[in-house]
């Protein structure tokens, strides 16, 4: 679909010039304290606010142009637009700097101030700004346009090809091929690039006052305890994922064997049902509770009734429309993306809502498959589309959620409600009135399998990251510690050794797209705390796996009450509005999970399971540097290898120098049997007084009887055998390195 083009707007230039209406906001010059006043401050934000909209719209109109429609182009248009509004963000940012706002009075004032002074990139020098521009552009577009290619035939993308294979397969072969392909084709692509991207960002970052770019990405959630809260909201989810995987575990052993399960260790990353194994819901099938009652498949029922994309974009706007929010605006419906384009376009799939910061164009692009996990997916999009219109009146500054969390958490609470069964059944997907006991836990492992794996895989990401931008991370570790922190925290491993040639961080999304991600990790807690509020204002009693919010304008009224600010109040008061609480808690998420949980307990203590993986580790080649050892030399992969052959081929000449030796040997010892013979007959017919001396022969220069030279040649020849049988085991060792597959990819299985 074409973009809709709006009307350019002025210059930047132009509005900068349009700054002679701030005549004290110099930054040189007449610095008096006096001249920088809240009256003032208010001046700077009135003109920040008018020339904003125009800078963010157009920069937001570039990027949309260019994701639909991936052409080098749209990369330059792209690019221009970010290097201007870089240019406003520094604009505006060095003079909001010039205001010691703790004496204002007004705390809106205040805030945007605050907010304003942090220009990320844009403080980068302009040459160091437009590489930083170009390499992130260039690790976006190679996530966004990789395929990895059949030996005979076409070349799949990601979407919706790659993902089918992971979610439906369950050939290893095919598995471990759609995998590794993956990661071959984004991951060693980006590996290069990572070190110079990390190294860009930390200079931004502390340009703009923060020790490394992980500092800065944390600040936007306005606390100095945020690490230890991260870290004691796993501590308290632990249990239910451990014991998630603990059953999953033995699951997959009792349908792969334990040739590639192992019921004490870790589960190979590639069995889950999905690329990074972030969600295991394509395996439901494998780990039912109660295989005798599976759940109705919703995608059949969905295809059956033909469902189409569109669609399904009604029903979340009806969901969304229940509640009494504010309906999309028309120029949605003809502006989104809805569907991958038949054109021929490179387009990015990734689903994601965009503002188009002029209060009326907001759109969401998605290529949508009728599936139950898009219908899904877009009702989370819609509730971001819903966040926009609830601020939309705000300053562009505070037209943000409460933090980057709270905008995540607001579709995924709406899907929680429209994935009951109550609902379900009310719009026609679920045909079974009534759910007993095992049906029900059968529905909330479907449930589980989504949200669960994702809550250590979520905390993970931006860990690791963190620790790659303070340096706790070095370049010739990356992707060896991304899997001691995976194998630490989701309890996985890499299905085939990884070496440091390999990247697997940059095979997701928002690493190569330089985004940040704990806010999933927070959001996930966050969608369950604020369910429960919603539930009990929506007057729902029973299970909260029960609950469904459709319809009820109580619970859509309390919500947009917190959606309308913004983030013009800091997110604890917000948070405060929906839940009477202002901290972040586990509580609702165990509580909802709370009867899988008892079951899972008590499952496991039958099996005899051990929780956890306990004294296991990953093969990992090349653990601690991407140098080897060959003959106590430390050399490169490539120089190590080309000294293995030298060494073969030196092994095969001594073979050869053995066999030569070999045939002269014989020859030897037969000429010399004839000369014995013939000398006996001589010296019998001689006098016998009269002795003949033996002739002398040379063994490596020295002079000495012919009997002993053989015996030193024959010594020789076992030195040359021994080398032989060296060679062969060498020959032997590089073939199996350079050939090795795994057990369950070897021809018996």
């Amino acid at each position: 679909m074409d973009a809709r083009r709006i009307s350019p707007g002025p210059p930047l230039l132009m509005l900068f010039c349009c700054g002679q209406l701030l005549p004290g906001l110099r930054t040189e010059g007449d610095q008096s304290q006096e001249l920088y006043n809240e009256t003032m401050a208010q001046s700077l934000l009135d003109f920040h606010e008018r020339t904003a909209q125009i800078v963010w719209n157009q920069f937001t109109e570039a990027t949309w142009n260019y994701v639909t429609n991936i052409t080098n182009k749209n990369l330059e248009e792209m690019l221009h637009k970010d290097t201007q509004r870089s240019e406003h963000m520094l604009f505006f940012g060095t003079r909001a700097r010039l205001f010691k706002n703790t004496r204002f009075q007004d705390p809106a004032v205040k805030r945007m101030l605050s907010k304003l002074q942090n220009i990320g990139k844009a403080a980068l020098p302009k040459d160091k700004l437009r590489e930083y521009d170009r390499l992130l552009a260039s690790m976006k577009t190679t996530y966004n346009t990789a395929q990895v290619c059949l030996n005979e035939g076409p070349c799949l993308p990601l979407e919706p090809d790659l993902e089918e294979v992971m979610a439906t397969s369950r050939d290893q072969k095919e598995l471990l091929w759609a995998w590794q392909g993956w990661r071959d084709a984004v991951g060693r692509t980006l590996r290069d690039i990572f070190e110079r991207y990390v190294w860009l960002s930390n200079e931004a970052a502390r340009l703009n006052g923060y020790k490394d770019m992980g500092a800065l990405w944390r600040c936007i959630y306005e606390s100095d305890t945020l690490e230890q809260d991260l870290e004691q909201l796993f501590q308290e989810l632990q249990p239910l994922y451990l014991n998630l995987h603990t059953y999953v575990r033995r699951a997959l052993y009792r349908h792969y064997g334990p040739e590639v399960i192992d019921v004490k260790g870790p589960i190979p990353a590639h069995l889950l049902g999905n690329m990074w194994a972030q969600s295991w819901v394509k395996i439901l099938d494998l780990v039912l509770p109660f295989p005798s009652k599976p759940p109705e498949d919703m995608t059949k029922i969905m295809q059956s009734q033909n469902w189409k994309p569109e669609k399904m974009f009604m029903e979340a706007e009806t969901f969304i429309n229940s509640l009494g929010l504010l309906p999309t605006p028309p120029d949605f419906w003809k502006n989104s993306m809805m569907e991958r384009p038949t054109d021929g376009r490179d387009v990015e799939c990734y689903a994601s809502a965009w503002d188009f910061f002029n209060s009326k164009d907001f759109r969401i692009k998605k290529c949508t498959e009728v599936t139950i996990e898009d219908m899904l997916s877009i009702l989370h999009q819609m509730g971001h589309i819903q966040y926009f219109l609830q601020y939309k009146n705000l300053p562009v500054i505070f037209r943000k959620g409460a933090n980057p969390a709270f905008a995540e958490a607001v579709g995924s609470v709406i899907t929680l409600s429209a994935s009951s069964h109550k609902h379900l059944l009310h719009r026609g997907l679920l045909s079974h009135q009534h759910q007993d006991s095992e049906e029900e836990l059968n529905f909330l492992m479907r449930i589980a399998l989504d949200k669960v794996p994702f809550i250590p895989f979520a905390y993970l990401v931006d860990l690791y990251r963190w620790k790659v931008f303070d340096g706790t991370i070095q370049k010739n570790t990356y992707n060896l510690e991304w899997w001691n922190l995976r194998l630490k925290y989701q309890g996985l491993c890499p299905p085939i050794p990884r070496t440091e040639d390999d990247f697997d961080p940059g095979a997701k999304y928002h690493i190569s797209a330089n985004e940040p991600y704990v806010r999933y990790f927070l959001s996930l807690v966050l969608q369950f705390q604020v369910h429960e509020a919603l539930c009990k204002a929506s007057g729902h009693l029973g299970p909260p796996h029960r609950c469904d919010i459709f319809n009820s304008k109580i619970a859509g009224e309390l919500l947009a009450d917190a959606l309308k600010v913004g983030s013009s109040k800091p997110w604890p008061e917000v948070l405060q509005k929906i839940t009477g609480q202002t901290n972040v808690s586990a509580k609702a998420l165990m509580t909802y999970f709370k009867p899988l949980l008892n079951w899972l307990v008590s499952e496991n203590v039958r099996q005899g399971e051990i929780l956890g993986w306990p004294d296991f580790s990953c093969t990992f080649e090349e653990k601690d540097t991407d140098k080897v050892t060959f003959l106590s030399l430390k050399l490169s992969r490539k120089q190590a290898k080309f000294g293995q052959w030298v060494l073969l081929a030196q092994s095969f000449v001594m073979f050869l120098v053995a066999l030569l030796l070999a045939c002269r040997l014989h020859s030897m010892a037969t000429k010399s049997l004839a000369q014995d013979t013939s000398r006996q007959n001589t010296t019998s017919s001689q006098n016998s007084s009269k002795l003949t001396p033996p002739p002398n022969a040379y063994f490596l220069g020295i002079a000495m009887e012919p009997s002993q030279v053989a015996k030193r040649q024959w010594m020789l020849l076992g030195l040359c055998l021994v080398g032989i049988l060296c060679s062969i085991s060498l020959a032997i060792w590089i073939i199996t390195q350079h050939k090795r597959k795994p057990l369950w990819m070897r021809a018996e299985w």
